[in-house]
């Protein structure tokens, strides 16, 4: 089973990322299970969401305390929480970032990823220059960061899940731009 647990804050697309990510895991014949935690529900809270995937049906019914992989999607959360807790040492981390993987020093007992996913959202007019949604372009990064989903399966879900069907294809462009732009260090899957 692949745990993933995915630190945002309100507004930036965390639940719907859990829920694009689930799709394209579902229709590749896994089976998944996508669910948020919410402290304060108001834009710019915390917010938490997580997804299990497996090959066999998953009965685990319970938060994600020991993540495979994490995905951060704004970076200030990396001083205001403690995101690492529970993950697992070796495990992917994709972080929305302009900092190259390796200046993040403090995460030197995981695989991190980044990519400016906020440059990338407001190229495409997703969200507004001070609360660009992030969501698509994470994931169009996630897809080549952790060779588990391609591309092309990513925008698929992206299509089929995005809730203002007007924006689906700003959103697969995000996506793709993420995919061709995230930077991953020599010693991650991709």
């Amino acid at each position: 089973m692949i745990e993933i647990r995915i630190h945002g804050r309100g507004g930036q697309g965390a639940v719907i990322a859990s829920k694009v990510l689930a799709h394209a895991f579902f229709q590749n014949g896994k089976w998944v299970q996508a669910f948020p935690a919410f402290g304060v529900e108001r834009r710019g809270a915390p917010v938490t969401a997580f997804l299990r995937v497996d090959d066999a049906p998953i009965r685990v019914r319970c938060q994600i305390y020991r993540p495979d992989q994490l995905l951060v999607l704004d970076p200030t959360l990396l001083h205001a929480v403690d995101v690492t807790t529970g993950f697992k040492q070796g495990g992917l981390i994709l972080i929305n970032s302009e900092v190259m993987p390796e200046a993040l020093v403090d995460l030197n007992l995981f695989q991190v990823a980044t990519v400016d996913a906020n440059a990338i959202a407001i190229a495409y007019g997703l969200g507004s220059l001070e609360q660009p949604i992030v969501n698509t372009a994470i994931l169009g990064a996630y897809a080549k960061a952790s060779g588990l989903l391609t591309l092309e399966e990513i925008g698929q879900a992206i299509e089929e899940n995005v809730p203002i069907s007007t924006q689906a294809q700003a959103n697969v462009a995000a996506a793709r731009q993420a995919y061709e732009q995230v930077r991953c260090p020599a010693t991650s899957r991709t």
